[in-house]
């Protein structure tokens, strides 16, 4: 399953990699977060027109009205473990609770941090929350009193925190941040567990356990995937290469032989975890800006991250910039051009027949 900058979820067939029915439209702006409930049944998506929406997963349909109540973009959503909640992060620094039946939001908001709330998650039991903020910390909430539970976990040395989730047991929290380290912590004490997880060389985007805890991976801007081991932290092997751009996303399948990645280069990649070897081809969609090399009249495939001045995007070591594309003031909108993000993926859990 995919969320776009197009506006729309997509599901798509993880064997063959063909879109499955029609794209699921409703938001009014893009579509940051995306995740199926554990029966898989439904849908939740969260977006910059600062709505949460709910669909069925097999006909496509939003059920119910929007869950309204944040002040500015829902950049992270998610159900809880029975499915009857929906917890979701906004750039209002705050994190609200849904009923998943109702709509209707369960208490008060969840204040506390004091930058953008980047990535949420419930505990495996549902009875915590945990968050992830601009912020640089990584907050515990009491899932049904809405109260912080103990101190934030610093660490990530006052840098951007834009990935957390649970350990399977429920015991450890990982964290990614934009200092290009992973940590992973104990829920109990807040304390840092193993060594601080080193080799992407750019700011880690996403980060996930895998189902028996034994795994970590990793999404960077660096463009590579990379898996470690969960208890010593130590890199398991060679990084995972096959994307031309920042790897946004990442998450393992249900039954832990796979992995799934988004990236900037607007493909969704499957991987197996045992050779490393990417699975079939990518999926993507060709909704694609080019830049083109005139002289040679072909694509240029070897420009750099665009650096921002004034309005400009440029290309190239800071000496030979060349000035490419001129941003209207009207558009220049924070993470449209700096994060061209257009998809977001979940894995979709199996269901027993």
């Amino acid at each position: 399953m995919s969320g776009s900058h197009d506006k729309t979820i997509k599901v798509w067939d993880a064997v063959t990699g063909q879109q499955v029915g029609e794209a699921l439209r409703g938001h009014e702006d893009f579509v940051h977060s995306v995740a199926f409930s554990p029966d898989g049944t439904r849908i939740v998506s969260g977006s910059d027109d600062k709505t949460i929406r709910v669909w069925d997963a097999v006909t496509g349909q939003q059920v119910g009205e929007p869950l309204r109540g944040h002040e500015n973009w829902v950049h992270s959503v998610a159900f809880s473990p029975d499915g009857t909640r929906i917890v979701s992060g906004s750039d209002d620094e705050t994190i609200r609770v849904w009923d998943a039946v109702t709509g209707q939001q369960v208490g008060e908001a969840l204040r506390g941090h004091k930058d953008f709330v980047r990535s949420v998650a419930f505990s495996p039991d549902g009875t915590r929350i945990v968050s992830g903020s601009d912020d640089g910390t990584i907050r515990v909430w009491d899932a049904v009193t809405g109260q912080q539970v103990g101190e934030p976990l610093r660490g990530h040395e006052d840098s951007v925190v834009c990935s957390v989730a649970f350990s399977p047991e429920g015991t450890r929290i990982v964290s990614g941040s934009y200092n290009d380290t992973i940590r992973v912590w104990d829920v109990v004490t807040g304390q840092q567990v193993s060594e601080t997880m080193k080799g992407h060389e750019h700011s880690v985007l996403s980060v996930a356990f895998s189902p028996d805890g034994t795994r970590i991976v990793s999404g960077s801007h660096d463009e590579t995937i990379r898996v470690w081991d969960g208890v010593t932290g130590q890199q398991v092997s060679e990084a995972l290469r096959g994307h031309d751009h920042s790897v946004c996303s990442v998450a393992f399948s249900p039954d832990g032989t796979r992995i799934v990645s988004r990236s900037d280069d607007k493909t969704i990649r499957v991987w197996d975890v045992v050779t490393r070897q990417q699975v079939g081809e990518a999926l993507t969609n060709d909704n694609k800006i080019r830049v083109w090399d005139v002289a040679k009249r072909q694509v240029n495939t070897h420009l750099t991250y665009p650096q921002y001045h004034g309005g400009w995007f440029c290309f190239g070591k800071e000496e030979t910039q060349s000035y490419i594309l001129w941003i209207p003031h009207s558009l220049r909108r924070r993470d449209v051009l700096w994060y061209p993000c257009n998809m977001v993926i979940s894995v979709r859990p199996k269901i027993a027949v």
